[in-house]
């Protein structure tokens, strides 16, 4: 029983209104992996970095019981490198600079012992880099979830649209969902995206919360109003890895597990964004998770009289 993850792991160097960072550990893989660990182990890593990713870092993810040994190492060439500048609402930004270094020519190889995959979490990659590791499993994960972005629906519709008939859980933001169904209406584009494929849309708005789609249903769940929001880079993808790791964790795939999964992908987001990259996860404890958890009930927690 394993939950295997699939993502870059990268260098960002990230400017907002509230300060700037130097060139800093970041990837989809990484804060999926961080997010994910504070509930299940083992996490098996699949990823590629260059020979200037500090050896460190991959110490610090085995010693919190992610597997790295699908993490390719190229000695010679560089590792995946982002740059942006946030706005003043954070949720538009610039990118500056993008080096695809390894990620250009990135070939996934699912090792032999992440063959026992039960939940499989693609993070935001070239969808052909996600068929890969799904086509090379020989078991069919119990719980099969992605993540993309406009990028690849502009350049790699088709692609996108065959990987959406193998997922059963599809992530994107409240601008993705409208590009990928042409409907403005988020209820709608989910409606749509739907019949693509996925049995669950969780459809991410940042600020705003999250909603989450299956069939008939929808679930809402806010988030948490924070002081300070000092960088938002890596919040989608560690809602990933709280969600995936909860379900991983409790091996439940109902819908109303999904809700639970989906306020604790909220809460580890919210943890994220205090900090610039990946520090954040790195610092909080059990007891900050499950105090952080409270203030998420006690937000939403109400009684009414119906006369």
């Amino acid at each position: 029983m394993s939950l295997v993850v699939v993502g870059s792991m990268a260098f960002d160097a990230i400017e907002t209104p509230f300060g700037k960072s130097d060139k800093i550990i970041g990837g989809a893989g990484t804060y999926i992996a961080w997010s994910a660990s504070n509930f299940c182990k083992p996490i098996k890593q699949i990823s590629v970095v260059g020979g200037d990713f500090p050896q460190e870092e991959l110490d610090k993810l085995t010693a919190r019981g992610v597997v790295v040994e699908g993490v390719q190492i190229k000695k010679d060439e560089k590792t995946f490198f982002w740059s942006g500048r946030y706005h003043m609402d954070m949720n538009t930004r610039d990118t500056l600079e993008t080096q695809l270094n390894v990620l250009e020519n990135f070939q996934p190889v699912v090792p032999e012992s992440y063959q026992d995959c039960d939940f499989l979490m693609l993070g935001n990659l070239v969808p052909a880099v996600q068929i890969s590791v799904i086509q090379q499993l020989r078991k069919r994960p119990k719980l099969i979830v992605m993540d993309t972005m406009n990028f690849w629906m502009e350049i790699a519709l088709d692609d996108l649209k065959n990987l959406l008939t193998m997922v059963d859980v599809l992530m994107v933001n409240d601008s993705e969902a409208r590009e990928l169904s042409h409907e403005y209406s988020l209820v709608k584009a989910a409606n749509k995206i739907l019949t693509m494929g996925p049995k669950y849309l969780i459809i991410k708005k940042g600020e705003h919360g999250a909603l989450l789609f299956h069939g008939n249903h929808v679930f809402f769940a806010p988030a948490l109003p924070l002081e300070d929001v000092f960088d938002p880079t890596g919040a989608g993808d560690t809602f990933a890895g709280g969600f995936i790791g909860h379900l991983a964790r409790t091996k439940d795939i109902s819908f109303e597990n999904m809700k639970t999964a989906i306020i604790i992908g909220s809460a580890m987001a919210s943890f994220c964004v205090e900090k610039f990259g990946t520090q954040r996860l790195t610092e909080i404890t059990k007891a900050d998770i499950d105090a952080r958890l409270e203030e998420f009930v006690q937000l939403v927690n109400f009684d009414i009289d119906l006369v």
